[in-house]
Parts: structure tokens; sequence; C-alpha cells
């Protein structure tokens, strides 16, 4: 807001903050090809930052494969084209020539090429600038096509990439140097790793928004004069007009007696074809090579001479830091995933295992001391729901939630839980989601709560939505509890973990059906991968009270709201009558008994009650002598996906709104409801078979 200018009032916290514009955005994104030469890393870097809607096509007329997608970088968007790979610009056919005249005339047909049918390359318009994806540890053999590419008039910004592999060859690259002589932008990088992409994406739209050129690369002296002779011939306005190229690349082709440009030239412009065909006869005549091989040697020895300026060869790294031992546990493409499974097992073991301990120290004993309160009074009996709450609340928040908030924040400050979201993306494209929503997932294993609160700053729009109605599927400490508790008493090992596993294949599956339903492309986005560092005290215990904070404002009275209707409910012995309402749930769909309706209906409220209501309910601490192996299996798998609780509802009403929470309400039911009784169908006829 602009402030009154007449007005002496002292100035405000607030400061503007000039944006750096125009955003190329909607009808205005830029559209960027990525060129290289096989195995340079290119379409590695484009899986990096693809969306989870990839358009896939072959160049008109070939088995050439492209792919594009938009991209979010910052407040600007770009259409990103992947093209197949090419080793060089010179005396193209097939599928190579039709990604060359893509690069200079994208969808549109110049006069030269009208003859050739209405079908362009491609069905899209040329890219505004290209990303000349190189191997830095192979740099001298990727120059000469920089060369070329510089004469098709584009803005490029040039990824060195594979900048890792480069440093244990000893290829030393003055990055600097090399910019100055290309007049480009060069952006270091390791695209397999996630290292520098963010970078490198940030300098391109930079570069077109300053209308970055590349500098012009003249050939040797003893070619000048017949590229300037060339330039005389044709220099015209009718020849310009139809081959619409630049003269500079026009020039190159016709010294190198492309077939394609000489041609069109001859079919179209004989009297020009004729001078070039005798201009190029004398230079072979007084040249010591071929005009063509003279060409081509010009710039390979361009190209060898720029490498030995910018760069040079050093003693092979033999040092292996202890970021690269950690990049290779985390980032390696076979290994990183499985380093991310370790990760993930290391979240378990302190939702399962440490938290556990704490909970035996703090609200399990105060659980304990409060049993011995017993009240017969209304009053009595909504006291006791009040402590019964908060001392819920203390045995979620205490041992469960803060430890892996915790944990979770410091992996993040460390820069280690974004290489995770980096390798695992792969999984989240299958489900139609972003790697960066990796942290609220493993929040969700804690508490459904936090989890869905971090999709706020993780996602936005149809990801937000998404991910926050999967996360309600994720079995949060709780729901893991009662799956522990009793299946790992009845069920065995194994038993638990196929109920685990088919709550994974669950939320694939649902994450499949649910971009169905958002049809809405998310634009790729870019992971920034940071350095390891220490994380600071101060910024650990902030992220973590964000983390946490919705606990006082939205479940503690939702939870201490909850105890105390359940506890007037029970003393007014409405228990039966809630148990003969549910019993087309319990009794027929999932062949449970009728009084496990209250512990279904109020795991709602809380789902760690959830336990203790089926023990009172079915009057034993030994559920195996009421419930059979497929009972309790199926109501396991019912409890895992049923209704998250209505802490959790809360939070999806301020995070995706009324209609997507009441949606997940729906939706978990549902799934519930089918998954269990199938599950219950599929057990049933398996113990009938033995």
């Amino acid at each position: 807001m602009q402030g009154d200018k007449t007005s002496h009032e002292p100035a405000q916290c607030a400061t503007a903050v000039p944006l750096a514009g125009p955003f190329f955005r909607g009808g205005r994104r830029l559209r960027i090809a990525l060129v290289g030469q096989p195995n340079s890393g290119k379409t590695t870097l484009f899986h990096a930052v693809a969306s989870t809607s990839v358009d896939h096509g072959k160049l008109a007329g070939t088995d050439k494969d492209y792919q594009r997608c938009t991209v979010q970088i910052g407040m600007d968007e770009v259409e990103l084209v992947d093209l197949p790979a090419m080793e060089s610009l010179q005396n193209l056919k097939g599928g190579d020539l039709e990604g060359l005249k893509y690069l200079l005339w994208g969808d549109a047909r110049p006069a030269v090429s009208a003859h050739e049918g209405s079908k362009a390359p491609v069905p899209f318009s040329r890219p505004d600038m290209l990303i000349h994806v190189v191997d830095a540890s192979t740099l001298h053999r990727h120059l000469e096509l920089t060369l070329q590419l510089i004469e098709l008039g584009l803005p490029i910004v040039m990824g060195l990439n594979m900048m890792d592999e480069a440093r244990r060859k000893g290829v030393k690259i003055d990055v600097a140097a090399l910019e100055r002589e290309l007049g480009i932008t060069v952006v270091t990088m390791t695209a397999i790793k996630g290292i520098g992409i963010s970078s490198l994406f940030e300098r391109a739209v930079q570069a077109v928004r300053d209308e970055v050129c590349p500098l012009p690369q003249p050939s040797g002296e003893h070619l000048r004069v017949w590229g300037e002779r060339l330039h005389q011939v044709v220099d015209k306005p009718a020849i310009r007009d139809a081959f619409k190229v630049p003269q500079p690349f026009m020039i190159r082709q016709l010294k190198q007696g492309d077939e394609y440009f000489c041609r069109e030239l001859g079919s179209h412009f004989p009297a020009a074809a004729e001078a070039v065909a005798a201009l190029r006869q004398q230079a072979d005549d007084e040249l010591p090579r071929p005009l063509a091989e003279e060409v081509a040697a010009d710039y390979q020895h361009r190209a060898a001479d720029l490498f030995s300026r910018v760069s040079e060869l050093t003693h092979r790294s033999h040092t292996i830091t202890w970021e690269d031992r950690l990049d290779a546990m985390f980032l390696h493409p076979q290994w990183g995933l499985l380093g991310s499974l370790g990760l993930f097992a290391l979240v378990l073991f302190m939702v399962f295992e440490v938290s556990a301990g704490i909970d035996a120290v703090t609200s399990a004993r105060l659980a304990e001391w409060v049993s011995q309160w017993q009240p017969v009074s209304t009053s009595g009996v909504v006291g006791r729901a009040v402590v019964d709450g908060l001392v819920g609340l203390l045995g979620i928040v205490v041992p469960y939630m803060l430890p892996l908030v915790l944990m979770l924040v410091l992996l993040e400050e460390s820069g280690v839980m974004q290489r995770v979201a980096f390798v695992v993306d792969r999984f989240f494209h299958y489900i139609g989601l972003h790697g960066k929503v990796a942290v609220p997932f493993l929040l969700g294993l804690g508490c459904n709560v936090p989890a869905i609160s971090a999709t706020r700053n993780a996602a936005s729009g149809r990801d937000r939505i998404v991910a926050s109605l999967l996360i309600t599927f994720v079995p949060c400490s709780a729901r893991s509890a009662i799956i522990l508790a009793l299946g790992g008493k009845y069920l065995g090992g194994l038993g638990v973990f196929g109920i685990f596993m088919l709550n994974l294949l669950i939320i694939a599956l649902l994450g499949k059906l649910l971009v169905k339903r958002y049809p809405d492309i998310s634009p790729g986005l870019i992971q920034e991968i940071p350095t390891y560092a220490l994380p600071r005290l101060k910024q650990v215990l902030n992220a973590t009270w964000q983390r946490t904070s919705d606990i006082l404002t939205i479940v503690t009275p939702l939870l201490i709201g909850g105890s105390i209707v359940l506890a007037l409910l029970h003393h007014v012995g409405a228990d039966a009558w809630i148990n003969q309402a549910l019993t087309p749930i319990t009794l027929w769909a999932l062949g449970l008994p009728v009084v496990l309706g209250v512990p279904i209906l109020f795991g709602v409220l809380r789902k760690e009650l959830s336990l203790l209501m089926i023990y009172q309910a079915l009057g034993t601490f030994d559920v195996g002598q009421v419930l059979d192996w497929v009972q309790i299996s199926t109501f396991l798998v019912f409890l895992m996906f049923y209704v998250p609780c209505v802490s959790t509802f809360a939070v999806m009403l301020k995070t995706i709104g009324r209609r997507e929470a009441l949606f997940s309400i729906a939706l978990s039911i549902g799934v519930a409801l089918l998954v269990s009784v199938m599950v219950r169908i599929m057990l049933e006829g398996a113990r009938l078979a033995l």
C-alpha cells in the first residue's frame, strides 16, 4: 500500500520489495528447449523438474521422441521441451533434421519448407531460449555444438552437468572465463542429484528478461573471406524471407554443403545456388582441403582452443568428502531410495520405540493415576472427562508428536530431508504429486494434524488438496499403536506387515484416482538441494513451534470436548442405542460383534481411545477369546482407513475448505467399508480353503 505523502508518521516494519518483471506467465510463459549430445544428462534434468503430467510426442514423420511440460520457476512459468539428443547441426537427416527445423521455425512453415506438407515437426512454436546441457567432465566434446547453437540467434544458457564427475576426473573449469568467452550464462550443476538445478532455471529466465545474447564466434581468418563472399550472394530480401534463419547459420550451412539447405536453395533460387556452388568449388581449389572439411576442422580447432583457455586438467581427485558419502547414500540414482527407506525406518523406530518409552514414563503414569478417580455424579464425570482429555493431549504431543516433528525439522535444517524428497519424487509422481510432499507424509506417521498443516508450505492448489486427502490415510501413531497392539499379538509380524503394505497400496491407488477428480495439471517444481549444514537451535525451535501450534488452537478444545461428550453418553447409558444403530456396519458388513459400534463411532474423537473402548466393550483384555483372526484383521483394516479424528477434520477445514473436508469424510468411510469388506471376503475364502 502507498502511504500518504504528507504523513509524518514513523515508518512501519513492512517494506516494499520490488519484483523483477515482467513475469512470464499464462500466455506469456517462456518456452525453453533442452538440447545436448547423448549422455549429457539432458533428459535426467527434464525428469528432475517435470510436472506430474508430461506431454509425449514424436517429431513429425520420425521415431524421435520429444516431451514437454510446464514448470514453475518462482513467479514465472516456462514450457520445457526435451528434444532428442543431437551430435551437431550439420548435414542432419530424418529425426535429427526435424529437430533442427523445430529450433529454427517451430510449428511455422517458411517458404522453402512449404512444399513438405502441412504437418510441422511439432505442434507448438519455436523456443524462446535454449538450455545446452553438457557433460562437464568431457566439456571439450560439447563445445563444438555450443558454437553451432550460438548461430541460431537464440538466448542460450549452458548447464555444466556432472560437476562431481568432472572433479573426480581432474577437470577444473573456469566458469567466469567460459561466460566471458561465449557471452552466455554458465551454471554448474549435477542433475542426477538435484544440485544447481534451481539456479540454472532462475538464471535462464533472467537471461531472457535481461535480453542476454551470445557473442558472435567468428571463424578463422582463412575462412572468413569465403563466408563474406557467400554472404554477398545470399543476403537478398527474397532469400532471407524464404528461409527465415540467421545469416551466420545460413552461411555456415552453405559453406559445409549442407544437403537440405543447398537443395532448397537450388529449388527456389537456382541462380543463387549456382553462384554458391561456384564459390565453393573455387574455395576447394584454393584451400589446402575442401571447404567443408576446412570448416569442420575450424570448429574443432576453435572448440579445442576455447577448452584450453577455460579449463585445466589436474590430478584426479581421490578425496571422498563426508558430503560425497552422504550424497551417495541419499542422492544416488539406485541406492538413494534405499537410503531414504533407511531414514523412514528411523522415523518408524522413533514413533514406535522411543515414543513408546517416553509415553510409558509420562502420560501412561498420569492415566494410571487418573484412573483411580471414579466419579458417579454428572459434574464429576465432566471433570474426569476434562482431565482425560488433557492426559490424552499430553499422550499425543509429548511422546509422539514433538519427537517426530523435532527430528524431521532437524533433518530439514541439515539438508537431508530435501534430498529424500528429491529421490522419492518418482514415487509421488506416480501418485500424481510432487516429492515436496514427502515431509508432510512423514509427519503423518506421528499425527495427521501437523502433517496436513505442513502441506500449506509444501504444495499449493491441486497438490495441496490431494496430499491432504491422502495424508488422512497415513497411519498416525494412535492408529499404528492399535494395529501393533492387537495385530502384533493375534496376527503376528506377517499380518501387521500385510496391513501396512495394504495401506501403502491403497494410498497409491487413491492418488491415481484423485488426480483424475482434480484434473488441473500442476506445473513442475524445482526442488532446491541445499548444502549440508548444522541445524541452529533457534531455527529448529521456531520451525517446531510452527508445526505444532495448531495443537493449542484446534486439537486441545476438540479433545476435551470429545471426552466430555463420550463420558456423558456413557453416563446416561446411550451406548446400547449407538450400538444398535450401527448394526448394519458392525454386524452385517464387517461381521463383528454389535458392541463394537461405540469404539468405531467414537474413534473419530480420539483414535487412541478405540483400543481401551474395545476392551471395555468386549469385557476382556484377551480379545482373542471373543474375536477370531478374520474378525481382528477386518476390524484393524477398517480402523486403518476409517474417518480420521475430529482434530484432523478441523485442520482440513482450515487448510482445504469445508467442501473438500466433507468429501474426505465420505471418501474415508467408503474406502474403509469397501476395503475391509473385501479383506473379510478374501480371508473367509482362505479359511474355507484351508
